[in-house]
């Protein structure tokens, strides 16, 4: 089972960084609009109503499909009237490009980098990261540490760093898989290593406003950081290569580190935080919560539970009231759990391994084997409520595990569900009534 999991770890390293925060990344956009990773609140949840509470037998009517958006993991943001995608074409062309959420037409491509470690082992260089839209820029991070802020009007480059390069970072074998956090004026990313593990940078300029140096000098891992209030601090959590961290949003300075989780082969599982609790999933494993609370100047951590099983991996998970839905791929099912106690309520495998997202009382589910269920969020029970398969799915790639190539989470903007699987991305009209 390791093995076949380290495997899977190297072809789904994406940027797979779902989260839930105690309070909103703020960012300019309508509550109807998908502006970054995981959504509005980087929660993988939609604030959208209206939605459809059941789809017919073949699915919701699908409105396009592009099977031309070039290679990579990636889920879409959008934002109004535009899809923002990062995608690669060959090892030396990695790229944000804007369409058309209408009909999918190209209105500007921007190439950042080259496709960051492409002798990795196993091989699956592609783009991983999520485009993080903040009124009228974009913040984008290229999996060889190219980080640019584009013009969301023209994609035209306002300034650029390399992580590698300006500030001596060590990705971990698969490249980088993070998605930017914008918060307020700062934006911050997590380039690895002992000097400037995580780095705040002025959002305008990419100006240097402080860096982490995280003890154990970490390399970074493949989840996106996120904001939260804990132990009386605000503070950026991210998962690295040896456990979760919390640094201080203000200053950088390193608060706390919990171990457990690092179980698992790949740092892929972005936390959930909320009420001072954190909760991770140790890929193949199991999860865990920890409780944050002040120490003197400080903040300490106590682990609640940690339990086989729990959500973990690539598919993310999402906390709707006191219960935390999500998917185990050693399991592969679907599960619900009581967040606060690890308690499991019910376990599907009907979909299997899966990401997940949420709108309007329902699951967005996406099988890593590539069929799309919309599911009841509820403890009740497993309540699937329409499936369907995505026509013309890409070819697995040669020596992809298991056949799934399917890794992408769901997206909900604006009435409409977008689907993408390497180089597809589809268009679903989900909106009730029209």
């Amino acid at each position: 089972m390791a093995s076949r999991l380290l495997t899977t770890v190297a072809a789904l390293v994406l940027c797979f960084s779902a989260v839930a925060v105690t309070k909103p990344v703020h960012l300019a956009v309508a509550t109807s609009d998908w502006p970054q990773w995981r959504g509005p609140e980087r929660t993988g949840i939609s604030k959208e109503t209206g939605l459809l509470k059941q789809w017919p037998a073949g699915g919701p009517k699908l409105l396009w499909q592009l099977n031309d958006i070039g290679d990579g993991y990636s889920g879409p943001s959008v934002v109004g009237t535009r899809i923002y995608l990062m995608s690669n074409r060959g090892m030396d062309n990695e790229f944000v490009e804007a369409r058309s959420a209408q009909d999918g037409k190209v209105i500007w491509t921007t190439r950042v980098g080259n496709v960051g470690n492409p002798d990795q082992n196993p091989k699956y260089p592609k783009a991983r990261s999520t485009p993080t839209v903040d009124g009228n820029f974009i913040y984008a991070l290229g999996s060889d540490g190219d980080l640019a802020c584009l013009e969301a009007k023209s994609g035209k480059i306002r300034w650029q760093k390399s992580l590698r390069k300006d500030f001596g970072g060590q990705p971990h074998e698969w490249a980088y898989a993070e998605s930017p956090l914008v918060d307020g004026d700062v934006v911050v990313v997590t380039p690895g290593g002992a000097e400037a593990t995580l780095v705040a940078l002025n959002k305008n300029t990419g100006a240097l406003i402080w860096k982490s140096a995280v003890p154990g000098g970490d390399q970074a891992g493949y989840a996106s950081a996120i904001v939260m209030q804990g132990g009386g601090r605000k503070q950026y959590v991210q998962f690295l290569n040896k456990g979760v961290v919390g640094v201080d949003a203000k200053t950088g300075e390193f608060l706390w580190r919990y171990k457990e989780v690092v179980k698992g082969p790949a740092q892929v599982f972005t936390p959930v935080a909320r009420d001072g609790y954190v909760y991770a999933g140790a890929l193949g494993v199991g999860g865990g919560l920890i409780r944050l609370k002040p120490d003197g100047n400080g903040v300490a951590t106590e682990q609640v539970y940690f339990e086989r099983g729990l959500p973990n991996g690539f598919g993310g998970a999402v906390l709707i009231g006191d219960y935390l839905y999500g998917s185990d791929p050693a399991e592969q099912k679907v599960v619900a759990v009581e967040f606060t106690t690890g308690k499991v309520i019910w376990k599907a495998d009907s979909l299997g391994r899966s990401s997940v997202a949420y709108a309007d009382g329902l699951l967005y589910v996406h099988a890593w084997a590539g069929d799309i269920g919309l599911v009841e969020a509820t403890p009740e029970g497993y309540r699937e409520k329409g499936r369907f398969t995505p026509p013309n799915q890409p070819k697995p790639a040669a020596g992809a595990p298991y056949g799934d190539t399917a890794y992408a989470h769901p997206v909900i903007a604006n009435g409409v569900l977008y689907i993408r699987d390497a180089g597809t991305l589809w268009a679903y009209d989900i909106k009730a009534g029209r």
